[in-house]
């Protein structure tokens, strides 16, 4: 094996961390230069009219406690087998963030992840981030099932036949996975999985879902209050029953972190065309939930992947 002298390996780190921060400014870039729908005049002109110190204030606050929220969850469950601290969490966070930017469904956020322990915790660090996204869309899928119900309950876009399918076929999956709970492939099996995960302590998985549910009602809130900064009003159940079936609709498609807006931005046009909401208003809305909660994170997570240090063996 060819050995790599110590100041090439570090010059290669370097160039490798440049070329993440410089490909995620990019792909921001792109996507909000090649974005044909946004209107930014029209955005320029209803800005000056609602603007409001205190709203963009509070709307930050959100993307903050949205974030904040996630990085508790991280450092809760790091916890079981290590202590950590907040600021520590926040650059493994940030900082996973910012390399799975341009991968699909942020699976560079494992790897991201995984680089800031030794070697040998790399199999549990995956785990725990499986662990840690696992209960988000766990609560994006709970709460989207309802809202969907809801919504279609006002809308009927979806028949009582379709549902009746769709709830079979869950039924049908709960069923099959309890008789194949013990079935191997490569050494995994679904029984395994739940023996792991009932190894980690009770109460930080009860940490993990209250602090996974705040995080779930600050953005899907943020969501609401951008649509009442638009002069969007709208009933609070219907509006809210929109934003969550859009949340587990988009979760459901493969996507990567930088398509994010685009994706969730082309199911809520669906959904809010059908409350009458103008198209442009939901295409930027959308695209200022990821700017709020996806860019001005990278933006941040970036320090933390220039400055980020290999842990020594």
């Amino acid at each position: 094996m060819i050995a790599i002298p110590h100041k090439a390996k570090q010059f290669l780190v370097f160039i490798i961390k440049v070329l993440i921060v410089s490909g995620a400014f990019y792909f921001i870039y792109r996507q909000l230069a090649d974005n044909d729908q946004l209107d930014w005049q029209k955005f320029t002109a209803l800005f000056h009219k609602n603007q409001s110190v205190g709203g963009i204030l509070f709307l930050l606050s959100l993307s903050f406690l949205n974030r904040f929220f996630e990085i508790l969850k991280w450092q809760n469950l790091v916890a079981s087998f290590e202590k950590i601290s907040l600021s520590a969490a926040t650059a493994q966070v940030l900082g996973a963030l910012t390399a799975g930017i341009f991968t699909p469904n942020g699976l560079g956020e494992y790897a991201g992840k995984a680089l800031f322990f030794e070697k040998a915790k790399t199999k549990k660090i995956v785990f725990l981030n499986l662990i840690c996204n696992g209960i988000q869309m766990l609560l994006t899928v709970v709460f989207g099932v309802f809202g969907l119900l809801y919504f279609n309950a006002e809308f009927n876009i979806i028949t009582t036949k379709t549902i009746a399918i769709l709830f079979g076929l869950l039924l049908v999956l709960v069923v099959a996975s309890f008789f194949l709970k013990t079935i191997s492939i490569k050494g995994y099996s679904l029984e395994k999985l739940v023996h792991k995960i009932n190894q980690i302590p009770k109460p930080i998985h009860q940490k993990n879902i209250v602090l996974g549910l705040c995080r779930y009602l600050v953005f899907s809130h943020q969501y609401y209050f951008l649509f009442l900064a638009f002069d969007v009003h709208l009933p609070y159940l219907i509006l809210m029953s929109a934003i969550t079936s859009i949340y587990f609709l988009a979760s459901s498609l493969p996507s990567f972190q930088f398509l994010d807006f685009a994706v969730k931005g082309s199911v809520a046009v669906y959904f809010f065309g059908l409350l009458g909401v103008n198209e442009w208003i939901v295409i930027f809305i959308t695209t200022l939930m990821w700017l709020l909660n996806v860019v001005i994170p990278v933006v941040i997570g970036s320090y933390y992947v220039l400055n980020f240090k290999m842990k020594s063996k």
